[in-house]
């Protein structure tokens, strides 16, 4: 595991090598961590903690973030006093080809299914 640098505050993150396939799906199988990727993956540029409209307290949502990051599908790094998130597609797909796409369309297809408004 490695720290990616930043200004003064780094954050752990696995080498690419070291993303696990069972890491993965357990932080994809929570409700919320999934809508984070979701919305990560619907923008595609880094967004702010801050910018997710979070349904939970903040210590819940640190540590879904937290969950993400270490499993390796998302990378934080700090830009001034933000802690910014982007989705490790391209480590994911090289690892896991076709996962995160199909379960991304899985995704909006059951939000569609069940009309319950986590559309992103």
């Amino acid at each position: 595991m490695t720290d990616t640098p930043t200004t003064g505050r780094a954050l752990p993150h696995p080498e690419r090598e070291e993303i696990g396939l069972e890491a993965v799906l357990h932080a994809l199988a929570d409700p919320m961590r999934l809508r984070i990727v979701r919305e990560l993956a619907a923008e595609g540029v880094e967004l702010s903690c801050s910018d997710f409209g979070l349904p939970v307290t903040k210590s819940t949502t640190t540590h879904h973030f937290r969950v993400l990051r270490e499993s390796g599908v998302i990378r934080q790094v700090y830009r001034g006093t933000a802690k910014m998130n982007a989705l490790r597609r391209d480590d994911l797909d090289g690892l896991f080809p076709g996962l995160l796409d199909s379960v991304l369309a899985a995704a909006d297809r059951q939000s569609l299914r069940l009309g319950d408004g986590a559309g992103v």
